[in-house]
């Protein structure tokens, strides 16, 4: 039931059934117009290395092959529409849509979906803020993300709120022990780091977002035994939470790079893959 898919997600959201997905969260390129890239590092030890670890150890850093894509559109929209369209042709009666976008082209995504789906059918605009990386001197430092929620029927969908994890009070002493133990549910502000670039998580893809992020949505907006899928799929984050809380992924990428970091992240999951050759290509990638 788990399925990779290489090439452009267009043709192939059109290939697929409607009404077959609860679930879509998806994280296209931002419209930067710039390259994103991203130059991992290897760390081995080195007496006369560049850096110093725990108890004075030396050790030396390797750069490894970077990993990039191109994000610059001349007609930004004209390209989301039809995948918008599909995505919300896709959806079960009962279904979501989860939109990831910066502050650039959120406002006009936002108009584009209201035509798609209708603007009763808009249920938040989440913010996802962090704290990391350079600061501003000359405005103020854009450190969040939107995630534009879109409904098929606002009347019906799913909303799991007893699966919904809770979060620290910011001031306990004023609601009482019981509740603060119990924590309070989020907000449409979720306040939560990006992938550590040294930590577990961390696969090397330029634009990874962090599991606890996708788990929550996971959670709250779909059923175990579900099909979730990601049409920008990068380095896999939605598969590999769909995997571990029980749901069904579908995830479509056109870099081989993806592919080649997903077949590596995924393969508790055994996924098919369509679209990129034999599985041993990708995997030796």
């Amino acid at each position: 039931m788990n399925r990779i898919y290489f090439g452009d997600n267009l043709p192939i959201l059109r290939e697929l059934p409607t009404g077959s997905v609860q679930l879509v969260y998806t994280d296209p390129p931002f419209n930067t117009g710039k390259a994103q890239k991203r130059t991992p590092l290897q760390t081995v030890r080195d007496e006369a290395g560049d850096r110093t670890g725990f108890g004075g150890k030396r050790y030396r850093s390797i750069r490894l092959a970077g990993k990039y894509f191109d994000d610059s559109f001349d007609d930004y929209l004209g390209f989301l529409e039809p995948r918008l369209v599909e995505l919300h042709r896709i959806l079960t009666p009962d279904g979501s849509l989860f939109l990831h976008l910066d502050y650039r082209e959120a406002h006009y995504a936002k108009v584009l979906l209201d035509g798609i789906f209708g603007r009763e059918c808009f249920m938040n605009e989440i913010i996802w803020a962090y704290d990391y990386g350079a600061r501003s001197k000359k405005k103020w430092s854009a450190k969040h993300d939107n995630i534009l929620w879109y409904v098929k029927d606002p009347k019906n969908y799913i909303f799991n709120f007893d699966e919904m994890d809770r979060i620290p009070y910011m001031a306990p002493g004023l609601v009482g022990k019981e509740k603060a133990s119990r924590g309070k549910t989020p907000t449409d502000v979720w306040w939560h780091t990006i992938v550590a670039t040294n930590g577990r998580e961390k696969t090397g893809y330029p634009t990874q977002k962090p599991l606890g992020i996708i788990r929550r949505l996971i959670r709250v907006h779909s059923r175990p035994g579900d099909t979730l899928l990601d049409c920008f799929a990068g380095s896999g984050t939605l598969g590999a939470c769909a995997a571990e809380e029980g749901r069904n992924f579908i995830l479509i990428d056109s870099n081989q790079q993806a592919m080649e970091v997903m077949a590596r992240r995924l393969d508790f999951a055994k996924p098919e893959f369509s679209g990129f050759g034999a599985l041993g290509d990708v995997r030796a990638g």
